[in-house]
């Protein structure tokens, strides 16, 4: 870095503006290779830009390769094209932007290359790149220095890159079929829609607590009441709660909320759209994800939460004994004392069945009290209508019959409070409120777009998908 400031320091004096506010490229590297046969045909003088990655100097000439965003090129400067200003090239270093202008040609081995008539320097770097421009492999440090990541290894990009097509696709899709994205707010005096602990902030304008929000729900569902019928949300959620491979405290959801449909509706539409997204993806419909082929061929399979999970215990978990069932949650390693009965199946049911659905599968019809927004199943009175989606054991999507009846929204509610249960802490008398003027029959989704991402991309971890995942504070 030392040298580096020295070379500043005599660009200064040669009057060399060392970060110049614009240059006027014409074409991208991709576009020269493309485009070749014409420009050297033309012998038209061509003006592109790039990173320095490595630089050979061959005493009157110097090679060089650069990398724009989707490409890399080859540029070739001689002495006796840039006279005086050849000594310049001795102020570059790997890392720095530089600015060309020349005409196209190929080389000897059949490398298109641009013959350079001037040069700028655009950037000057003055921390080195990772030795090699691919030497970046420690994975924590990858995570802490993404942009380093980005640069040392190209794949890296197209992983965002591709994450990116897919929030585009699926945002058409939803598009397509009449659903309008909406606005929600992050900052709430009072969260719901999940079970999280949240973040808690203060807006001193209104004098009162706040919360980031754990969920949309609440808010997409008002407007359902108030006249719209296909709603969606692209959204920013967070949760104050662990990190590990499945799990980030910040995280991108979709929710979507449907009138006039009900779970079943949804379950076919959520099918539709993860076909579509392979498909766009020019992928078959059977992927790879952690070593394991994923078959995506419609229909999914749908698997009953409750008669499942009694069918490996052995008795019925929703009419069981707590100490019998305080008792299983031990033997798989699971502490009962802190937890509700219903949280306790829900453990229970991930320690045993989850962990082992690699194929995509609709778990349905769950235990009602472990679901206070959705509608009470039509033929057992202690399910609801929901079905959550399973892939390589990781839950993808959440949906239910939303539950539109307001006296029983707010039985559901109090009985979580008596219960102390997390997720709800304080009765929101504004969405009851809401409800009372009247919510249709609503179809409503929830889908993680980081671990979807991760099943779709075959990434082992949610910190590979998400450009700057939470880490613990770097100790200096």
């Amino acid at each position: 870095m030392e040298e580096r400031l020295k070379k500043m320091d005599s660009l200064t004096k040669l009057e060399i503006n060392p970060y110049p506010y614009r240059f006027d490229r014409t074409h991208t590297f991709k576009e020269i290779k493309d485009n070749f046969d014409i420009l050297s045909r033309d012998e038209t003088e061509a003006m592109c830009c790039g990173r320095i990655l490595t630089v050979r100097g061959h005493g009157k000439t110097i090679f060089i390769t650069m990398a724009d965003e989707n490409d890399r090129l080859q540029i070739y400067l001689r002495q006796d094209q840039l006279g005086t200003r050849f000594t310049q090239l001795e102020l570059l270093d790997i890392g720095d932007f530089l600015g060309v202008k020349g005409k196209v040609f190929r080389t000897k081995t059949g490398e298109i290359t641009v013959i350079v008539s001037d040069f700028v320097l655009l950037s000057k770097s003055l921390r080195p790149l990772p030795e090699k421009f691919h030497g970046l492999t420690d994975i924590e440090l990858r995570y802490r220095r993404r942009y380093l990541d980005l640069l040392a290894n190209p794949q890296i990009r197209d992983i965002f890159k591709q994450r990116a097509r897919l929030l585009t696709l699926i945002r058409r899709f939803f598009d397509d079929r009449g659903f309008i994205e909406m606005e929600t707010p992050v900052l709430q005096p009072i969260y719901g829609g999940g079970e999280a602990n949240p973040f808690k902030t203060y807006y001193n304008a209104l004098d009162q607590e706040m919360y980031l929000r754990i969920a949309d729900e609440l808010y997409l569902k008002r407007l359902i009441v108030g006249g719209f019928e296909k709603v969606y949300e692209v959204c920013r959620d967070f949760r104050n709660e662990g990190i590990d491979r499945y799990h980030n405290p910040e995280f991108t959801m979709i929710e979507v909320y449907q009138a006039y449909t009900d779970y079943f509706g949804i379950m076919d539409m959520v099918e539709l759209l993860i076909e579509h997204l392979i498909e766009s993806m020019e992928e078959t419909k059977v992927l790879q994800f952690d070593d394991k082929k994923i078959d995506f061929k419609r229909p999914f399979v749908r698997l009953k939460y409750v008669d499942t999970l009694n069918a490996m215990l052995g008795y019925d978990v929703l009419d069981v004994d707590g100490k019998v069932l305080d008792k299983t949650c031990r033997e798989y390693r699971i502490d009962p004392e802190p937890l509700s009965h219903g949280t306790k199946i829900d453990k229970l049911f991930g320690a045993i069945v989850q962990k082992d659905l690699t194929e995509p599968t609709f778990v349905i019809d769950h235990p009602k009290i472990i679901s206070p927004l959705a509608k009470v199943h039509r033929n057992d009175p202690r399910l609801v209508e929901r079905f959550e989606l399973m892939i390589f054991g990781m839950e993808i999507a959440n949906a239910f019959s939303e539950l539109n009846d307001p006296v029983e929204q707010r039985q559901r509610f109090e009985e979580q409070l008596r219960l102390k249960a997390e997720g709800i802490k304080e009765l929101d008398e504004d969405f009851i409120e809401a409800i009372e003027h009247g919510m249709p029959p609503t179809g409503g989704l929830g889908i993680g777009i980081d671990r979807l991402c991760m099943v779709l991309l075959n990434q082992p971890s949610i910190r590979d998908v998400i450009l700057f995942p939470q880490l613990r504070k770097e100790k200096h």
